[in-house]
């Protein structure tokens, strides 16, 4: 799954930052280091969340989205957990964010770590129920906690995660636009990871629908407060640039 940074226009994303006051040597007031402490707790509550919603999501037994189902389709064919095979596949869309010129932030390596960590803990503590009528109340609950974990993280600001850094990346290198980028990005690996024996199924379908809405719903509710925002262009937000969450085509991904 992933977190989706969203695009505009042009010859690239649009990415409204803050910047510290010139000249005062301190942040400007309500600007970026006054809300650090609930920035933090955002990112971090919401890719464990992001990682537990994965988890469910896998024992619910319904369909997995695009992204875990090449990374179930994978640890189907070798002997590493689902959520080693979504770190180690982090770590390689990392590398190709080297071409795009893209720029890693806290938010980029904590969400390639963490998300799969999370995703394997609650695989292992939560049974896989035998009763349709089980699985899907599971199924809901995980695709409405994922996108509770979307807003909290995308909220925080620190950053795209590693497959949604690819989809901007591509979106500006190509001059494709961010749907056609990210349909092209989400159908190969959704094909692949099928070729590979990964789940796709009603749940698969849930969460393409469900997961746009629910994002930008819990994007509003987890804004972190700020000043107004002055664009700039780029392929990504720096390590420790303050980004604003993009109001349209809310992400599918944390693992990023």
């Amino acid at each position: 799954m992933s977190g989706d940074v969203g695009g505009r226009r042009g010859k690239g994303p649009v990415l409204p930052v803050f910047k510290a006051a010139r000249g005062t040597g301190r942040a400007a007031p309500g600007g970026p280091r006054k809300y650090l402490g609930r920035r933090l707790t955002q990112l971090y509550a919401g890719l464990l969340l992001y990682g537990a919603s994965a988890g469910l999501m896998v024992q619910a037994g319904l369909g997995l989205d695009p992204w875990d189902v090449l990374h179930q389709g994978v640890a189907e064919r070798t002997d590493l957990s689902i959520g080693v095979v979504a770190i180690i596949a982090s770590g390689v869309v990392l590398l190709l964010w080297v071409p795009l010129r893209q720029r890693p932030g806290l938010g980029t390596v904590s969400n390639a770590l963490l998300v799969g960590l999370a995703m394997d803990g609650t695989i292992s503590l939560v049974p896989t129920p035998d009763a349709l009528a089980a699985q899907i109340p599971l199924m809901v609950a995980a695709v409405v906690l994922n996108g509770v974990a979307t807003g909290l993280y995308i909220s925080a600001r620190f950053g795209p995660g590693p497959r949604d850094g690819l989809m901007t990346g591509l979106h500006r290198v190509t001059g494709r636009s961010i749907r056609l980028v990210r349909t092209g990005i989400e159908a190969t690996v959704l094909v692949s990871g099928l070729l590979l024996g990964g789940t796709a199924g009603v749940g698969t379908v849930l969460y393409a629908l469900a997961i746009g809405p629910l994002s930008q719903l819990f994007l509003r509710v987890f804004a972190v407060p700020g000043p107004p925002a002055a664009p700039v262009r780029g392929g990504g937000p720096a390590d420790g640039e303050d980004v604003r969450p993009p109001s349209p085509a809310p992400p599918h991904e944390p693992r990023a």
